[in-house]
């Protein structure tokens, strides 16, 4: 199995409804992308200063899974619609297991 973290920093000028925007399109993804076994995402809950603002977690079977999605262009478009215009930072990982 496969698990991809993403966080997320976003700009100082980014508003509250391209947040929720990303988060409803996000939401969107496992009924587009099947090879999506589990899938969390949403903002952080404040509980420590200096975490990001936003977090997805996302589960596969396999890395073919995986690259299936990190390429759908569903993806792809979503990204650079409605996350990068408000990305500050981000940080990945991929975990075998």
């Amino acid at each position: 199995m496969i698990r991809h973290i993403v966080l997320f920093t976003w700009t100082d000028d980014a508003t509250d409804e391209q947040k929720e925007t990303v988060t409803a399109e996000l939401r969107k993804l496992p009924g587009v992308i099947p090879q999506l076994r589990a899938y969390t995402v949403g903002a952080d809950a404040g509980l420590n200063q200096g975490n990001h603002d936003y977090g997805v977690v996302a589960d596969f079977d396999s890395v073919d899974d995986y690259l299936v999605y990190r390429d759908h262009p569903y993806h792809q478009e979503l990204i650079a619609q409605h996350i990068k215009p408000i990305l500050a930072t981000r940080a990945a990982v991929q975990l075998s297991l």
